[in-house]
């Protein structure tokens, strides 16, 4: 699990950059490095777009629930007060 929150965090910030760059310019960054145009899509870049978005149903489900008891730090994580 330990790698996957950094992995996850890395697809978030991607994915709200990329957004970012479509409401500030009308520009889709992932869309452009898979060799397609604004509000198009290939393979590869569905695959990115569903990662950002697993990657983020995976930290509201795993950072969401520690945000709400007051932890700060998720459970299982060194520092933990709980441990």
């Amino acid at each position: 699990m330990r790698i996957l929150n950094p992995l996850a965090l890395l697809l978030v910030i991607v994915g709200g950059l990329n957004w970012a760059l479509v409401g500030l310019f009308e520009f889709d960054l992932v869309a452009k490095v898979f060799g397609e145009e604004f509000g198009t899509t290939n393979a590869a870049s569905r695959v990115v777009y569903v990662l950002v978005g697993a990657a983020a149903a995976y930290l509201a489900v795993t950072l969401l629930p520690a945000l709400a008891r007051g932890d700060e730090t998720p459970a299982g994580r060194p520092g933990d007060a709980r441990a």
